[in-house]
């Protein structure tokens, strides 16, 4: 289980999270905001990657993570297979990739992919990690429909009992994970009680 209790977390004076306090047991959980309200923020403190200004995030000791990032962070002249043998065999590399590329782009070096094949090669190599956790900041972004229904069923299929967090803003994406929803907050009032607080930056927060 993950628990966060009453945490707060700030940018350059923009509250991002305050007093939020949350649980997350097993099984697929959603969370749903507008940009900016900081659902990667979010994801980033579970995943030790921030530290929060106060409260408490509890993820369980030695827990390991598979990530998809907001950018798809790969090796760009690293092939698609190439890029998953960083967390795994070669046999399950191909055998994962196939699920949702066609073959023949698997030797190529993924820098020469479509916006939306490199989506699915980094959705394959955070499903391939030996993971207890898996993390996920939109993970189904720039994929059309029919495409985006594959991966989602991939990751169901690969999931197997990882506790997954998925930030999304779309309700059909959680519907078909099954996901329970955690809404942030849109904004935070002003500490002087003036104007609004958005938590909007430039770095996905």
């Amino acid at each position: 289980m993950v628990r966060l209790e009453k945490v707060c977390k700030s940018f350059e004076g923009k509250t991002v999270l305050r007093d939020f306090s949350a649980e997350f047991a097993e099984g697929c959980w959603c969370l749903m905001a507008p940009s900016g309200a900081g659902k990667t923020t979010l994801l980033r403190l579970i995943g030790g990657l921030e530290t929060p200004d106060a409260g408490r995030v509890e993820v369980p000791e030695g827990a390991q993570f598979g990530v998809v990032f907001q950018e798809d962070r790969l090796c760009q002249g690293l092939s698609p297979i190439q890029n998953l043998r960083l967390v795994c065999p070669r046999e399950k590399a191909e055998r994962l990739l196939a699920e949702i590329l066609p073959w023949d782009c698997l030797g190529q070096p993924v820098r020469e992919l479509s916006g939306g094949m490199r989506r699915r090669v980094a959705v394959a190599r955070a499903m391939a990690a030996e993971s207890d956790i898996l993390l996920m900041d939109e993970p189904f972004t720039g994929l059309d429909p029919e495409t985006r229904k594959t991966v989602m069923e991939f990751v169901l299929r690969h999931r197997q009992g990882r506790l997954l967090v998925a930030a999304t803003h779309q309700e059909e994406e959680a519907a078909a994970l099954g996901g329970q929803v955690v809404r942030l907050p849109a904004s935070y009032p002003s500490p002087l009680g003036s104007g609004r607080d958005t938590g909007e930056g430039g770095n996905g927060i």
